[in-house]
């Protein structure tokens, strides 16, 4: 009898471990919502604060100068949870999210769901579930106005380029293939995150800042004519949004919800809205295929 009842008390234990699995008070470690729920949306259908991660440095992207960040990815966040929640608002706290803590946070729970220029890659999903893709971009380079020796791509041999933390862009050109792109012996200079970068750009510690092409076009239009962006993409980065390992339920509710909103043009009129007329960004025109939940 004793060994019967430990055992129902230890069964009673892992059922209130696995109800906590996506971690913190209730799904994800912050906000309010009352209880604990398996996955993020059931949490979405059952009222709780869904807390959201996003950049808080990136203009057009995810920019925080007031009470909430502002941009592309934090509408697309906005209405893809809406749209989970059957165009019923969703409670959000906003939780900065850097590219070097975006997979410690979905694993520990401090965030539920992550919208911040977060490109699938086949490394990140030994960690990470992704829903969507929900924009395509593609990796370009920026670089001072007045700068006439960097005209492509191919151009940033022997240049001083950003490495931000977390970020994997710099490979691209400084890597052969499969992890790499143009395999260039250029010269990396270490900076926190995307902004520094540019920071340091503009102070002529570096040649050129190379990303995604929207990050790039947001800091160009916020600099006001100092940048160029050299319109010339040439990898495919999928942003994707990023869950905690395993939640399968809500990525197959992320993707429905990104169809439906590339269906309805909301997505294309949110990439008008932050990117239209922004000279050398070629924007999306269709919705990516998704990559499935596996």
């Amino acid at each position: 009898m004793h060994m019967r009842r430990m055992g129902a008390v230890l069964a009673a234990f892992a059922m209130v471990g696995a109800l906590s699995a996506c971690g913190g008070d209730d799904a994800g470690g912050g906000g309010g919502g009352g209880g604990s729920f398996a996955t993020v949306i059931d949490k979405v259908k059952g009222g709780g604060t869904i807390v959201v991660g996003t950049k808080w440095d990136q203009p057009s992207l995810g920019l925080k100068t007031g009470p909430e960040p502002e941009g592309f990815d934090v509408d697309v966040a906005k209405a893809v949870l809406k749209e989970m929640n059957g165009g019923t608002d969703v409670k959000v706290e906003w939780k900065e999210s850097a590219s070097s803590n975006r997979e410690p946070f979905l694993q520990n729970g401090t965030v539920d769901i992550i919208f911040a220029t977060y490109s699938i890659t086949e490394e990140r999903k030994g960690k990470v579930t992704f829903g969507g893709p929900y924009v395509l971009a593609h990796q370009d380079v920026m670089v001072r106005k007045d700068d006439t020796s960097i005209t492509t791509p191919q151009n940033l041999e022997g240049k001083r380029i950003c490495k931000a933390a977390g970020s994997n862009s710099y490979k691209r050109i400084t890597d052969p293939p499969p992890d790499g792109e143009l395999d260039l012996d250029a010269t990396t200079v270490d900076a926190a995150n995307y902004s520094e970068c540019v920071a340091k750009l503009d102070g002529s510690n570096l040649d050129a800042v190379t990303t995604d092409d929207l990050i790039l076009a947001g800091f160009a239009k916020q600099a006001g004519g100092n940048f160029k962006v050299l319109g010339q993409g040439f990898t495919d980065e999928k942003y994707g949004v990023g869950l905690k390992k395993g939640d399968t339920k809500t990525c197959e509710a992320v993707n429905t919800a990104i169809k439906t909103l590339w269906d309805n043009g909301t997505i294309k009129g949110l990439l008008d809205k932050w990117f239209g007329g922004i000279e050398g960004l070629k924007l999306s025109t269709e919705a990516p295929p998704a990559e499935g939940c596996a």
